[in-house]
């Protein structure tokens, strides 16, 4: 298959032209190949590290969350020269996925977390970049439940600021790096909000708004989507596909 039309599955699925997003995401195509996909790969961050890794798999277009671009316009020195150097050697593509990939209803990182929550029927909230950006639930579940929940679905543990009900009644998710957002989750009537991760300031914040703060990881929450994109363009064009896994711990 040719890279053209996996990047216009892509485009189309996620609306990548429409979805707003913060300038350094750059969503879409950031590196094109001399054509032709043999395999897929899907990781969080396009770093060294996974490029690395992803070449030496044969994945000849990556799939990532984010991007090249997250310092801005840089100098194609250092690892940005190792990186570009690497892409081309591999005649590897990357397509990334920023905001578009976190709230996509079916294969987004919200939605997909919340199904391993259990979580139904979730109203978007959140707004950021033009959109929506998050999700609410009512529901009645005990916290530490809840944190039992997060911690099979992430795969490690989870912190909790426990400044909410012990019954959390009205969660918000949004994965990644909200968690210095949380009055702005609290404003919207939640007792419970989810997210990856956030500023120290973020607990005590959580302690003085009464709400429940969980952090389950930046890298952790935001798995999901990238894997779910990945086995999509795999179904669709009969490519294989796997994930590059480069975790931060954060």
């Amino acid at each position: 298959m040719h890279l053209t039309e996996a990047v216009s599955y892509l485009d189309d699925l996620l609306r990548t032209r429409e979805v707003g997003d913060f300038p350094q995401a750059m969503n879409g195509l950031q590196v094109e190949n001399s054509g032709g996909l043999t395999r897929i790969g899907a990781a969080v961050d396009a770093t060294e590290a996974v490029i690395r890794d992803a070449a030496q798999a044969g994945v000849d277009f990556l799939i990532v969350h984010h991007g090249l671009f997250w310092s801005g316009a840089q100098r194609v020195t250092g690892a940005a020269y190792r990186k570009m150097r690497l892409l081309m050697e591999a005649d590897m593509a990357v397509y990334s996925a920023h905001l578009p990939l976190d709230i996509h209803p079916k294969i987004g990182n919200n939605a997909l977390l919340a199904a391993a929550l259990g979580l139904e029927n979730g109203v978007p909230f959140f707004p950021t970049a033009g959109q929506n950006v998050g999700l609410k639930f009512e529901a009645e579940v005990s916290r530490e439940v809840l944190r039992d929940y997060l911690e099979r679905a992430v795969g490690g543990s989870v912190h909790l600021a426990p400044g909410g009900p012990v019954l959390a009644r009205r969660i918000g998710i949004v994965t990644g790096g909200a968690g210095g957002d949380v009055a702005k989750a609290a404003e919207s009537g939640v007792d419970t909000f989810i997210t990856g991760e956030g500023p120290h300031r973020s607990y005590t914040a959580a302690e003085e708004l009464g709400v429940n703060l969980f952090y389950a990881g930046h890298y952790a929450t935001e798995t999901f989507g990238v894997k779910a994109a990945a086995e999509m363009v795999s179904g669709k064009f009969a490519l294989p596909w796997q994930f590059i896994d480069h975790p931060t711990g954060l």
